[in-house]
């Protein structure tokens, strides 16, 4: 069965953006991106939410982006993805199906097919849900080190605490950490 893995940066007070969405508080360099492509490499498909995938699409599929980032760009454009949206009529993005039905459904369909994990990138909105559905068996989180004070928190909604069990730390030399949690399952 494959794993759903949300993987986002966050800053220290937890925000996954800036209340207007940005994100130009994180921290890329050629060690993210190594990592990023060893990542990718394990990902079986990509979940996200619409407005999430607006903005992959905007930038991945590009010409600047093929330029700046073959290796990674050329992996975001072949990887199965999977977008969760009430509002859109249809994707335009390669090797991307919309996704209209149930999510608890959806996604427990697609822990059942092989292939390798599932990665939830970005999309606060849907990645609430899918926690509060106890649906998340990963959490790869890198801090970055930086205070926002308001944004768009990646533990929206959450209704009560839940446990997460420890399972590993890697520090990048940028001042980066990345946490890797298991969801603790009852």
């Amino acid at each position: 069965m494959r794993k759903v893995i949300i993987f986002n940066m966050v800053t220290l007070d937890g925000f996954i953006a800036g209340a207007d969405g940005n994100i130009d508080w994180h921290r890329v360099d050629d060690e993210f991106n190594d990592f990023a492509i060893e990542q990718l490499n394990e990902a079986g498909g990509l979940i996200f939410g619409r407005l999430t995938y607006e903005l992959m699409v905007g930038y991945w599929p590009t010409s600047v982006a093929i330029e700046t980032d073959p290796i990674i760009a050329e992996k975001m454009n072949s990887i199965p993805k999977f977008v969760f949206s009430r509002t859109l009529n249809k994707t335009e993005w390669n090797n991307t199906r919309l996704v209209k039905g149930n999510i608890r459904d959806e996604i427990l369909k697609l822990n059942q097919q092989p292939g390798g994990d599932l990665f939830i990138f970005g999309s606060a909105n849907l990645a609430a849900t899918l926690i509060q559905e106890n649906l998340i068996d990963e959490y790869r989180l890198i801090v970055n080190p930086v205070v926002l004070g308001r944004g768009i928190p990646l533990f929206k909604d959450i209704q009560g605490p839940f446990q997460l069990d420890f399972q590993n730390v890697k520090p990048f030399r940028n001042g980066n950490v990345l946490l890797y949690y298991q969801a603790a399952r009852s």
